[in-house]
């Protein structure tokens, strides 16, 4: 299971949503759970929460995914660095033939986008 951390579910993450927890537990306690955090959701969730983005890249279960040259491109088509760059990790990948789900407490903000939701609203 391959799930990508938007910034709404990284910063319930923070403030201690029971599913986003559950993620996390999942991805450190079972070998075929995967968590992501892109890097630009990673920056929003920390503007709005100080100190997250240095929690949840502490966490063994979660991989802070880079900001390379194909992810700043697609990211710079976009309006909003956040989404576009954990819509971007959720695409398939050879490690990820089916691509990723991407978790969040804002199901809406994807709604018309090539991607799948999983809503971590309590």
């Amino acid at each position: 299971m391959h799930i990508v951390l938007d910034d709404t579910a990284m910063a319930a993450a923070s403030q201690g949503n029971v599913l986003a927890s559950r993620l996390i537990h999942r991805a450190h306690a079972e070998a075929d759970w995967f968590l992501y955090a892109p890097t630009c959701a990673l920056v929003v969730a920390d503007r709005a929460g100080p100190g997250t983005a240095e929690h949840l890249a502490s966490l063994p279960g979660i991989t802070v995914l880079d900001l390379d040259l194909s992810a700043a491109l697609a990211v710079a088509r976009q309006e909003t660095w956040a989404a576009a760059h954990s819509q971007y990790a959720a695409q398939p990948t050879p490690d990820r033939p089916d691509g990723a789900i991407i978790a969040t407490t804002a199901p809406n903000r994807w709604a018309g986008e090539p991607v799948r939701v999983l809503d971590l609203t309590p």
